[in-house]
C-alpha cells in the first residue's frame, strides 16, 4: 500500500516563504507600524528625509539584506531586500532610497566592483551610513540606454566625464551617484554603458532640485556633469562589458519598483477595508454592500497575484537566471503597478470625502502609485517587452 499523499507544501519552496523570511517580515512591518504614515508624511512635507526610520533599519540590518555577509550585509539576495521595501510600504514608509542604495548600486558593485570598491561601499550601504544613488535617465533618451549622451573620455589615467541626467532621486543625502554613460568610441560604434561613482562634491557636478507634486521625503533631482575629472578606479567594473553590468542593476530595480507598489497597494487596502467594517450607514457597515465589498476583494486577489510573480522575479535574480529574472521582473512590475493604481483609486472611493484628507492618509498616495506605472520604465515599454521577448511578435520600434 503507497504512504498516503500529501497536500502541504514543503517549507521553504519556492511557493513558501521560509520561517526565516516570514521573521523578517514581521520584524519589517513591526519597525515600519512604529513610525507610520503621519511620520513619513510629516517629513516628506516639512522637506526633510526620514533619518530615523533609514538609520533605524540600517542598525537592524535590513538596509543591506541583500547584501553580502563578509562586506557587512545580510548575506540574503533581493527577495529578501524585496520583502523590506514591501513591508515598510505596507506600514505607510514607502523608502523610495531603497529601490536605488542597496538595490542597484550595492548590487552592481557586489557583482562587478574591485576588492577596493566593495570594501569602501558596501558596509556603509548595508548599515545606511552611506548612501548611493543612480543615474541614468536623461532628457533626450528617458530611461533608453541606446540613447545615452553622457561621455566619458579618457585624460591620461583618469576619465572626463560629461552630460545631463533628471530625475536622479535622492542626491541630497546621498554621498556618491553611480552614472550609467558611454565610453566615447561608443558614440559611433558599438554599444558600450560604462558605469562610475562620481562624489556628490566633484568639482564640475552641479544638481538641481525638479519641483514634484510626489509627496516624498526623497526628493528628484536633474544633474549637470561638466568635465567632471573621476579617477581610474570610479569605473566599475569593465568598461568594454556592454549590457551586462548594467542590467545587473536594472532587474532589481524593476523588482524593488514592484515592492514599492505591493506596499502602496497593501497600505492603502488596509486602510479601506478597516474604515469599510466600522463606517456605518443606517446601522449597516459600508464592507457589508457588495458595490464596496467586491472592489476591494478583487484588489486583494490582484494583488496576491502580483506579490507571487515578483517574489517569481526575486527567486530567479538571486538564483543567476538573468535572462528569465528579466521577463519575471517587467510582469511583476507591472502587475503590481496596476493594482497598486487601482488599489489607492478604490480606497479613495470607499472612503468618499474622507479619502481625500491628510487624515487618512491616501490622497498622497494617488501620485505615489503613478511611480509603478512610469518608473523605472513605462507600463508601455514593459509590454512593449513582453510582445517581442514573451510572445516572439515583431519588434515595434
Amino acid at each position: 500500500m503507497s504512504a498516503p499523499r500529501t497536500t502541504t507544501p514543503t517549507v521553504g519552496s519556492r511557493l513558501i516563504e521560509t520561517p526565516e523570511r516570514q521573521a523578517l517580515r514581521r520584524a519589517v512591518a513591526e519597525l515600519g507600524n512604529r513610525y507610520g504614515s503621519a511620520y513619513f508624511l510629516g517629513k516628506a512635507r516639512a522637506g526633510e528625509a526620514a533619518e530615523e526610520l533609514w538609520a533605524e533599519a540600517g542598525k537592524a540590518g535590513y538596509l543591506g539584506a541583500n547584501l553580502p555577509a563578509e562586506y557587512g550585509g545580510g548575506g540574503g539576495g533581493i527577495t529578501d531586500l524585496a520583502i523590506v521595501l514591501e513591508e515598510l510600504g505596507t506600514a505607510g514608509c514607502p523608502l523610495l532610497l531603497l529601490v536605488v542604495s542597496p538595490a542597484i548600486c550595492g548590487t552592481v558593485i557586489a557583482r562587478f566592483g574591485t576588492e577596493e570598491q566593495k570594501r569602501r561601499w558596501l558596509p556603509g550601504l548595508a548599515d545606511g551610513t552611506r548612501r548611493m544613488v543612480f543615474g541614468i535617465t536623461e532628457p533626450d533618451a528617458g530611461s533608453n540606454s541606446h540613447r545615452i549622451s553622457t561621455v566619458a573620455r579618457r585624460d591620461g589615467e583618469d576619465w572626463l566625464l560629461t552630460g545631463r541626467k533628471v530625475f536622479v532621486s535622492g542626491i541630497d543625502h546621498c554621498d556618491a551617484v553611480l552614472f550609467v554613460a558611454r565610453t566615447e568610441d561608443a558614440r559611433t560604434g558599438k554599444l558600450r554603458p560604462a558605469l562610475f561613482v562620481v562624489p556628490r562634491e566633484a568639482p564640475g557636478f552641479e544638481y538641481r532640485a525638479i519641483p514634484m507634486e510626489l509627496v516624498s521625503p526623497e526628493k528628484q533631482f536633474q544633474v549637470f556633469l561638466d568635465d567632471v575629472r573621476l579617477p581610474a578606479d570610479a569605473l566599475v567594473g569593465d568598461e568594454d562589458a556592454g549590457l551586462l553590468q548594467l542590467f545587473a542593476g536594472l532587474n532589481p530595480e524593476r523588482i524593488m519598483t514592484a515592492a514599492f507598489s505591493l506596499g502602496l497597494a497593501r497600505q492603502a487596502l488596509g486602510k479601506a477595508v478597516e474604515y469599510a467594517k466600522t463606517r456605518t450607514v443606517w446601522s449597516t457597515p459600508i464592507g457589508a454592500h457588495q458595490g464596496l465589498a467586491h472592489p476591494l476583494a478583487q484588489c486583494a486577489v490582484e494583488i496576491e497575484l502580483a506579490r507571487l510573480m515578483n517574489q517569481k522575479a526575486g527567486l530567479l535574480y538571486d538564483e543567476g537566471d538573468d535572462l528569465a529574472a528579466g521577463e519575471a521582473a517587467n510582469m511583476a512590475k507591472y502587475a503590481a503597478g496596476e493594482v497598486a493604481a487601482r488599489t489607492v483609486d478604490q480606497a479613495v472611493q470607499t472612503l468618499g470625502g474622507n479619502g481625500l484628507t491628510q487624515e487618512y492618509g491616501l490622497a498622497a498616495l494617488i501620485a505615489a502609485t503613478r511611480v509603478g506605472r512610469v518608473a523605472p520604465v513605462s507600463r508601455e515599454m514593459v509590454l512593449n517587452y513582453v510582445a517581442q521577448h514573451t510572445l516572439g511578435l515583431p519588434r515595434s520600434y
